[in-house]
């Protein structure tokens, strides 16, 4: 075990409310361990050996013991490995686990694992330039794009996107790419790797095992007698013996590694510059900033001056990806994805409320799940405060009412699930598959819910509450939503119907007038047919609550639009999350129309009433 952290910081202080947050960067070979107190701050960094230990619980353990009486609630782990789904099985070592068990075996609230150099792109947006070595020109623009890429024992690639509020990573296997040799000697080295695997990535030959391969190909192509050598051992031998064939071993290293960073720069448009980091470059980076690498980097013939422009740097600042993976926790637990920091969020506000505001805060504290079961007038009775106060509670917070705070609450009381995408893929076991399309279903429901706009929905449940008639319009994959909604209005005692033919729309849209509604759903919001049939509900006096994307032609002639923005590849596969989701603004509609669910000062609907729409709709 090698340390990298003072004494007197085994017992570490913390500035968030529940403690210090647990981050690592576990890889083949080592892994490495921080206590997070601050934002940007890491304590206790430790560096333990992975040969040392049977699993990634007892490695955890081990690491934890070192700081006896330290409370983690949160945690986040970058491992160099494809991430999808719970079951995480290392590429580089014989370790499996499932992210739950482990968040339940060290009592956490919080666990993610993602992938190592998606947690060294998030880095990016914080690196200083005393953290960076530029080689060759170029100036990066700001709110720009930025790729990075990295030799190591094997060769990662991810990016990073800035957005309005943040930044976006991409979860990246770019280093499994198509090696593309870029003169005789390359194309030689690729005829020897050709041998031993029929497809050869850049990954076979940027990387540790690269170098090595490299090393026997060229003493093959030179007619050299040359021992085998480790990657370390050729670096070596080029640096400090000058040995004339790892030398060359390295130069063709370097060339491959800028046409690679060059590649990666046009696909991405780069211009916030190309970083490399990985195990090795850092290393030899004094011989590397005169390397073939930034010559390579701007050869790209007709693009030579588009290129030019995009600066490269190496990454010589120690444990960057420790930083990345403490952001994306950070992002996380801000309420992306559903973790409890509106909590923490009211009790570092509450002693800037009212002394009557002050009251609300302790209840939401001390009874989380009652505030959000309960009406606004057992809140405010069991506060002991006004329903006004109630309201200016929420509005304190930045919320337009009690109805937008519960949803957002409710999602920050419900535990730990990462928001991702994880590609379903033929190899896939029935666990796998299974795992993913649960995870992908989930995420996008929490990422809907981020972003649902209750005061549309507002608007659609009371124009429901007045229509006298209602009738669903959808096509293809969509019509199972329509029956779904018909079969629940129809409960109501309101006339309903649905129609699925598009000669039928604009019949029946013209037999409509004011006091009609037609909700029309579809995933593209473009079919000529619904909105033609949209525009002669329109023109009767009906009105018409689409389910639909926000930025669609459907969306535009609507009177309410309630937003389904979930993108997914309808040419080829059934838009399955896009269904739930609309499903859901089915269910939400029809839970608030039985309720009577209009903001805060909704009028009572008669209990018995109210008791037999639940059944019917079984919640």
């Amino acid at each position: 075990m090698s340390t990298e952290h003072d004494n007197e910081q085994k017992t570490t202080r913390s500035a968030y409310p529940d403690g210090p947050r647990l981050v690592a960067d576990i890889g083949a070979t080592h892994a490495r361990f921080a206590l997070e107190t601050a934002p940007g701050l890491l304590r206790a960094v430790e560096v333990l050996r992975c040969d040392d230990y049977t699993g990634i619980v007892p490695l955890l353990h081990a690491y934890l013991a070192h700081h006896p009486g330290t409370r983690i609630a949160h945690a986040a782990f970058a491992l160099a490995n494809p991430i999808s789904g719970d079951m995480i099985r290392m590429t580089n070592r014989d370790w499996q686990f499932s992210t739950d068990e482990v968040r339940r075996e060290l009592g956490l609230q919080t666990l993610l694992i993602v992938n190592d150099f998606t947690a060294l792109a998030m880095a990016l947006p914080g690196l200083k330039p005393q953290d960076l070595m530029q080689i060759g020109g170029g100036q990066a623009q700001q709110h720009a794009v930025a790729g990075v890429l990295g030799p190591g024992t094997g060769l990662g690639v991810s990016g990073v996107i800035p957005t309005v509020d943040g930044f976006v990573t991409l979860g990246s296997e770019g280093g499994h790419v198509n090696f593309a040799p870029a003169d005789e000697r390359e194309f030689a080295i690729l005829q020897y790797a050709w041998r031993e695997w029929p497809h050869v990535s850049n990954e076979r030959l940027i990387s540790g095992p690269g170098l090595e391969l490299i090393h026997r190909a060229l003493a093959q192509r030179n007619g050299v007698q040359a021992p085998p050598r480790t990657a370390a051992e050729i670096v070596s031998a080029a640096l400090e013996q000058n040995d004339k064939l790892c030398l060359e071993v390295l130069e063709c290293f370097a060339g491959m590694l800028g046409g690679a960073a060059a590649n990666l720069a046009v696909t991405l448009g780069a211009f916030g510059g190309i970083f490399i980091g990985g195990g090795i470059v850092p290393r030899i980076a004094e011989w590397f900033a005169a390397s073939p690498f930034r010559a390579r980097f701007e050869a790209k013939g007709r693009f030579t001056d588009y290129i030019a422009q995009i600066p490269t740097y190496v990454i010589m600042t120690p444990n960057p990806a420790l930083f990345g993976v403490a952001t994306i926790l950070s992002e996380h637990l801000r309420g992306r994805s559903g973790a409890n920091t509106l909590m923490e969020r009211v009790q570092h506000l509450q002693h800037e409320l009212s002394p009557a505001e002050q009251r609300v805060a302790t209840l939401v504290l001390e009874h989380p799940r009652k505030v959000l079961s309960e009406p606004i007038a057992e809140i405010a009775r069991l506060a002991d405060v006004s329903q006004p106060t109630v309201i200016r509670f929420c509005r304190s917070l930045g919320f337009s009412g009690l109805a937008d705070f519960k949803l957002k609450f409710a999602g920050s009381l419900t535990g730990t699930i990462p928001v991702r995408h994880s590609q379903v893929r033929m190899s896939d076991s029935t666990h796998d598959l299974s795992a993913k399309v649960i995870d992908n279903t989930v995420s996008a429901i929490l990422k809907f819910r981020d972003q649902m706009d209750v005061n549309s929905i507002d608007r659609a449940i009371d124009i429901l509450r007045k229509a006298r008639r209602v009738e669903f319009y959808a096509m293809g994959n969509a019509r199972v939503v329509a029956l779904d909604g018909q079969h629940k209005f129809f409960r109501f005692r309101i006339p309903t119907s649905s129609y699925g033919d598009s000669h039928l729309f604009t019949l029946a849209a013209e037999l409509l007038g004011p006091g009609d509604v037609v909700i029309a759903i579809s995933t593209s919001g473009q079919l000529p047919e619904l909105l033609a049939a949209v525009d002669k509900a329109r023109a009767a006096g009906a009105d018409v609550i689409a389910i639909t994307s926000s930025k669609s032609a459907l969306a535009k002639k609507a009177t309410v639009c309630l937003a389904v923005d979930h993108s997914e590849d309808s040419t080829t596969f059934l838009s399955m999350i896009s269904r739930i989701l609309q499903l859901l603004l089915i269910d939400i509609m029809a839970v608030g129309l039985s309720l009577g669910a209009h903001g805060e000062a909704a009028v009572e609907p008669d209990s018995d009433r109210r008791r037999m729409l639940i059944s019917h709709l079984d919640i």
